[in-house]
């Protein structure tokens, strides 16, 4: 039975009220009818170091259901990583839970979106040492500007959530079934960073592009994904919260479920803390420029003076009498 438009209002701000505020994600925007099916595109090889895939997807606003192209995105802190947004069914409507930035990748509803998002966590890449490695296997990348890279095909299969009708959204009738792993539902509860002014301004220009527009496209976007990459934007890395994953895993992972570390196997995870989450202690160093004793001595000291003259009260001796003086020995009396 479908409920009133006000109890389903009534029951989305409830909604909206059990969503955890560390998620971030929250509710961007529901609808009555789902999105189309996520088309099939290659990916543009990564041109440069350091860059994280966004893919594409389903967005919807005053012009319905627009395809938002995928796009290479500067991480906007050291050991970032993206979750991508997704759709999800809720109280009989289709609800958009908006992507984020974390050190782990979170729950994105088990929708394949290709590129290294498969449905769990990002079998794509990893950081290490303060750089993105890049996991060929599932990554496209460009060979001649492009040499941290490495082979795991385990993680690949590890990751992978079957979605053969390409399916855009979790839940409900005919919708993606994954319920979130552990390692998802520890990410969920992590501090995250919001999409970056060039990734909403990215989203802008989608909507703008009525090629892009799913009533004109049926279902086929013109653009599906694009070769530039967005503009760098530093942001503030998140609070650092603990995994437990396993002992040393304090940054961002895959979080495609639990890695080993330290390992030299092709495609293992290795855990470095990235640099912006150090904390260093200041400096108390003086500066070299710095003066040295600028400021003068004083001494808060009285200056010690005698005013009291001094007094000799013993009497001075009278010098001792000269003995008589002795006769010549070659003198004779007379």
């Amino acid at each position: 039975m479908r409920l009133p438009r006000v109890s389903r209002w009534l029951l989305l701000a409830l909604l909206f009220c059990l969503i955890p505020a560390s998620s971030f994600a929250g509710i961007f925007v529901s609808v009555s009818f789902g999105p189309p099916v996520l088309p099939v595109y290659v990916q543009p090889p990564c041109p440069s170091p350091d860059l994280i895939w966004t893919p594409g997807y389903w967005a919807y606003g005053d012009v319905g259901y627009y395809w938002v192209p995928g796009a290479w995105v500067p991480a906007p802190f050291v050991g970032g990583l993206w979750t991508p947004g997704y759709w999800g069914w809720r109280g009989g409507l289709y609800v958009f839970n908006r992507g984020y930035w974390g050190y782990h990748v979170g729950y994105y509803g088990g929708v394949n979106y290709g590129g290294g998002y498969l449905g769990i966590g990002f079998a794509g890449g990893e950081w290490r040492g303060g750089h993105m490695a890049y996991n060929t296997a599932v990554i496209n990348v460009n060979n001649t500007v492009i040499h941290n890279t490495y082979i795991n095909k385990t993680v690949v299969e590890q990751s992978t959530v079957a979605n053969p009708g390409h399916v855009a959204y979790s839940g409900g009738p005919g919708g993606v079934q994954h319920t979130a792993t552990p390692t998802e539902q520890i990410a969920a509860k992590e501090t995250h960073t919001p999409p970056t002014t060039f990734q909403t301004q990215h989203e802008t220009t989608a909507k703008q592009d009525k090629g892009s527009w799913a009533k004109t496209n049926g279902g086929h976007p013109q653009t599906l994904a694009v070769a530039k990459p967005l503009p760098v934007e530093n942001k503030p890395a998140p609070a650092h919260t603990a995994n437990t994953d396993g002992p040393g895993s304090h940054t961002g992972t895959s979080g495609a479920g639990k890695v080993p570390t330290n390992s030299s196997a092709g495609g293992s995870q290795i855990h470095n803390p990235p640099a912006s989450s150090v904390t260093r202690p200041a400096n108390t160093a003086r500066p070299t420029n710095a003066p040295v004793n600028s400021a003068p001595r004083t001494s808060t000291a009285p200056a010690r003076t005698n005013t009291a003259p001094r007094v000799n009260t013993a009497p001075k001796a009278p010098p001792a009498p000269r003995p008589a003086a002795k006769p010549n020995a070659g003198e004779h009396k007379k």
